[in-house]
């Protein structure tokens, strides 16, 4: 299932961050977890789409996209 959010906070000397997903629930994502787009050009407030894994850590993102707005 694919779902949407916002990135919320990135932490980049550590590779990773967190996205605010429209459901409410705060999901952690890592570098490797990009498609079609660097880290490095990550901003906050970006709205993207993902999938969720289960890890004994709790969730996580997988194949996230950055939503690009069309105007």
């Amino acid at each position: 299932m694919v779902y949407t959010g916002t990135i919320k906070k990135i932490i980049r000397h550590k590779g990773f961050g967190f996205i605010s997903a429209r459901d409410g629930r705060e999901i952690f994502f890592h570098h490797r977890s990009l498609m079609d787009v660097e880290f490095e050009k990550l901003d906050e407030d970006q709205k993207v789409e993902f999938e969720v894994e289960k890890t004994y850590k709790g969730s996580t993102a997988i194949n996230m996209r950055i939503l690009h707005e069309v105007i």
